[in-house]
């Protein structure tokens, strides 16, 4: 699914995010307009990526309070 995300810098991102499971472990895949990607996993209370990815801190912490966002409308949502 698609959505805009605002970064802490003021631009606005259209960025796609889908749910996986690499091993046991509950993974986001995130995909840029730009063709770029990065798998993102929540450790505790803190968002974390592959070694591989790119991303800065504050946009990594921006795109996993979206994912937050995203998880507690579903729980609000099924009841």
């Amino acid at each position: 699914m698609k959505h805009k995300i605002k970064l802490p810098d003021g631009t606005a991102h259209l960025i796609e995010i889908t749910s996986a499971y690499f091993k046991t472990w509950h993974v986001w895949n995130v995909k840029f307009a730009d063709g770029k990607a990065a798998m993102l996993f929540k450790m505790g209370s803190e968002w974390m990526q592959r070694n591989e990815d790119f991303l800065d801190q504050h946009v990594l912490n921006a795109i996993g309070k979206r994912i937050d966002a995203i998880l507690q409308r579903r729980n609000r949502l099924s009841f």
